[in-house]
């Protein structure tokens, strides 16, 4: 059966995050919902699967019931869907940061990097005084990637501070494009340059996700696949699966 995948985050203050876990996990049980949510005091991030109507439910109830009052109204949601149920069970989990950093000064409820659609992506990228910066790790840059754009290099995101810190310089660098799966961790990441003094900083709205969704495939300046946080493993043009999944059962298969 189809699947429904949600993809979602939103940076609020959640000073009873731990009292929410446990009517959250209830909610995503009741709903039969598989994936990976995350709590903490600056927000929530997740991937669930499930029945469409289900999926529907679920975001509703986050935007609108009485869970979380009204304080995630502003959800950054990404939906698709998998062939197959792309998780194997369900994980709400308590954490410091909802995407790690270990910078205190990166606060994305303060301002961050200036929103750019996905419409408007290609032409930013392609401005030779921009520099593009893909922010997530080596393992997923190996997967696909924009034209031009610099891999940082980095194992996990909470390297991303230091690789600034040695090869970002504000007076050189004066306009920073930045990307990512869906978004959040640019959010972090845009926070921590400006932080540092960088004047012109953007970032993708909806992230690769949404670019993916978006721009026709005729347009685009996006080279590879999209790696998932899911049994999916990486997504192509218009949210399609990879395949991977597939070839890595036949691989299994032939050992």
């Amino acid at each position: 059966m189809v699947s429904k995948v949600c993809a979602f985050y939103q940076f609020a203050a959640l000073p009873d995050y731990r009292e929410l876990r446990e009517p959250l996990r209830a909610l995503c049980t009741r709903l039969a919902l598989k994936g990976s949510v995350l709590l903490a005091q600056e927000g929530i991030n997740g991937t669930i699967a499930g029945a469409p109507e289900a999926i529907n439910a679920f975001a509703h109830e986050l935007a609108h019931g009485d869970m979380f009052g009204g304080r995630l109204d502003n959800l950054e949601l990404k939906f698709s869907t998998a062939q197959a149920m792309p998780f194997g069970r369900l994980k709400v989990r308590l954490k410091k940061e909802i995407v790690t950093l270990g910078d205190e000064a990166a606060d994305p409820t303060r301002p961050v990097g200036t929103y750019v659609d996905a419409a408007e992506w290609n032409a930013l990228i392609a401005a030779p005084d921009t520099l593009v910066l893909d922010t997530r790790n080596a393992f997923e840059v190996a997967m696909g990637t924009f034209e031009g754009a610099v891999d940082p290099e980095i194992k996990s995101f909470g390297q991303f501070k230091d690789f600034a810190a040695q090869q970002l310089d504000p007076a050189k660098h004066r306009k920073i494009a930045m990307f990512c799966t869906g978004g959040i961790r640019c959010e972090k990441a845009s926070a921590h340059l400006l932080a540092r003094g960088f004047a012109e900083v953007y970032h993708l709205k909806g992230g690769i996700l949404r670019y993916l969704e978006e721009v026709p495939e005729a347009q685009s300046r996006w080279r590879g696949e999209c790696f998932v946080f899911d049994e999916r493993i990486a997504l192509g043009h218009n949210l399609r699966e990879s395949g991977l999944r597939e070839r890595d059962k036949d691989a299994a298969r032939d050992e």
